[in-house]
């Protein structure tokens, strides 16, 4: 009995596993193959994840000055969008609603993009993301509290935003762990190097050196001046005696 216990476990674990698979690797249908050809045509670049996972990772890797809501509005009839890559490209804060309701997406990329607090708001339905870069946008503090709700994320990229280092606090306090980047503000000037201070003191050893020469030969010059005042007062002496 114990082995057909074990064996029916072992038989619902693989059956198990196998479903999973299949979930992950189930072919896509009409719409969303359709979808993933249109986004392809406007120059995104559509890719699974990886073998036996369909999540898709979706980028848009030259700045196009047409891009507008042809270009993301396919997207929503994807499933398990994961990664969308939309840097550099001039993404509105209208764009965004086309990505609002994508609750898969995990990374999003809107640096040097158009977008302003009000574009963020739109992002208040992406429970799932843990990873954000708004660097180069004309967000404020009042954007990056509104971030406060998004309890997965990981890292959000802030530098060249108009969000100060209060602002990035604040959101580090709503969200324990999450690593709020500000850039250049947050990078420590190297250390000098060991062997500087060396350079420093080999500058004052010549310094030294130097002044020591100096002072010999100024003492040098004084046992002269006194060598021939020495010299005159015998020549003097001899002169005296000569008059006696």
């Amino acid at each position: 009995m114990r082995m057909f216990g074990f064996l029916a476990l072992t038989i619902g674990l693989v059956t198990l596993a196998t479903a999973q698979e299949k979930e992950k690797a189930a072919p896509r249908s009409p719409a969303e193959l359709k979808a993933i050809e249109s986004l392809r045509k406007m120059g995104a670049l559509v890719l699974e994840v990886a073998q036996n996972d369909n999540h898709l990772d979706i980028s848009y890797l030259q700045p196009d000055e047409k891009f507008g809501d042809a270009h993301l509005a396919p997207i929503k009839e994807l499933k398990g969008v994961v990664h969308l890559n939309l840097r550099n490209q001039p993404v509105t804060d209208a764009h965004l609603t086309h990505i609002k309701s994508i609750d898969s997406l995990i990374k999003l990329h809107l640096e040097k993009t158009k977008i302003t607090d009000k574009g963020i708001s739109e992002l208040k339905g992406l429970k799932n993301l843990e990873y954000l870069n708004i660097y180069g946008t004309e967000v404020t503090d009042a954007g990056v509290a509104q971030l406060a709700d998004l309890k997965k994320l990981k890292k959000v990229f802030l530098w060249q935003t108009k969000a100060t280092k209060a602002g990035a606090a604040s959101l580090a306090k709503a969200i324990p762990g999450v690593d709020v980047n500000m850039g250049y503000d947050d990078i420590k000037l190297p250390e000098p190097k060991k062997d500087e201070p060396k350079k420093d003191m080999k500058k004052e050893e010549k310094k030294k050196e130097e002044k020591k020469k100096d002072d010999k030969k100024a003492d040098t010059k004084k046992d002269d001046k006194k060598a021939d005042a020495a010299k005159d007062v015998k020549k003097e002496d001899k002169k005296e005696d000569k008059k006696k």
